[in-house]
């Protein structure tokens, strides 16, 4: 829970306030805009919420960030609300799971709900609002790992739902290389007709992403939308295997379509696929630059 005592001293007085035991992951600045910004390497306040919208964000933030370093000066009556609100809908059956992870600096992580079976991409913490709401939603059949930076409590989840984690060999180690499907080369694997995994080494060696109905990417640490720049991005100053590996992966993914990015680090964002073939274009040369 955030400290008083440890209040930023770049906060604005009100109900919201950021401690000093933020590792700015920029969970809060892109779940509640609003609200929050990055600030010298950490996160601050910069604008007390007003409308009820952006309380309900900010208090989402909250919940979400991975290592509680926001506060509030009295807990609101409608907190259960907001925490009712995880996991929250994304788009069609598609959700932002919330509750962020700090092992895996604060990445999002999505559920699909799917009649064939469940899709939990990445991992949240392991929270029990969250084993509940995924127990009501029909629980998990597959954990889908898009590298091994983002796994946190992936084997708690395993262990309650009896679900089938899949990662990359190119990402495994001695513990993870016994999951239940290893993923092998740069061959695609469809996990359902309209679920289909793509190899895009780059960020690391078996990073992996998902496309699932020609309209979602899952991106993990691959690609991002980055509000300072107004484009997509990769991350040049956090690719721990090869940038230049990353752009061939980059230009593999022009030969799908997708309109909905849904990535580790960062706000989803939506262009129609004529616009989003623009939008991976001006990446690669960006990348290039």
């Amino acid at each position: 829970m955030a400290q008083a005592k440890l209040k930023h001293p770049q906060n604005v007085s009100g109900q919201f306030f950021v401690d000093t035991t933020c590792i700015d992951c920029g969970t809060c600045y892109w779940m509640a805009p609003q609200t929050f910004r990055e600030n010298t390497d950490q996160s601050t306040v910069y604008h007390q919420p007003e409308s009820d919208e952006d309380q309900k964000r900010s208090y989402q933030a909250l919940l979400s960030c991975p290592t509680s370093s926001i506060g509030v000066e009295k807990r609101p009556d409608w907190s259960q609300e907001i925490l009712n609100s995880f996991p929250h809908l994304i788009e069609q059956n598609v959700f932002h799971c919330g509750f962020h992870a700090e092992s895996s600096y604060g990445a999002a992580s999505y559920f699909i709900q799917d009649p064939r079976g469940n899709i939990l991409i990445d991992s949240p913490r392991f929270f029990p609002h969250l084993v509940k709401a995924f127990e009501k939603l029909g629980g998990i059949r597959y954990q889908y790992l898009t590298h091994k930076d983002d796994i946190a409590d992936t084997d708690k989840y395993y262990e309650h739902f009896k679900s089938e984690r899949i990662i990359h060999l190119d990402d495994t180690n001695s513990k993870t290389k016994n999951y239940e499907i290893i993923l092998k080369g740069q061959d695609n694997f469809k996990l359902y007709e309209d679920a289909i995994i793509i190899p895009v080494p780059g960020h690391t060696k078996g990073h992996t992403t998902l496309l699932y109905k020609d309209h979602f990417l899952f991106t993990g640490d691959h690609l991002a939308y980055s509000n300072k720049n107004k484009q997509l991005i990769a991350f040049k100053n956090a690719c721990w295997y090869d940038f230049t590996v990353q752009i061939n992966s980059m230009e593999k993914l022009q030969n799908y379509s997708f309109s909905q990015i849904l990535p580790g680090h960062g706000a989803p964002f939506y262009a129609p696929p004529q616009k989003m073939i623009v939008e991976m274009q001006n990446c690669i040369e960006w990348m290039k630059s």
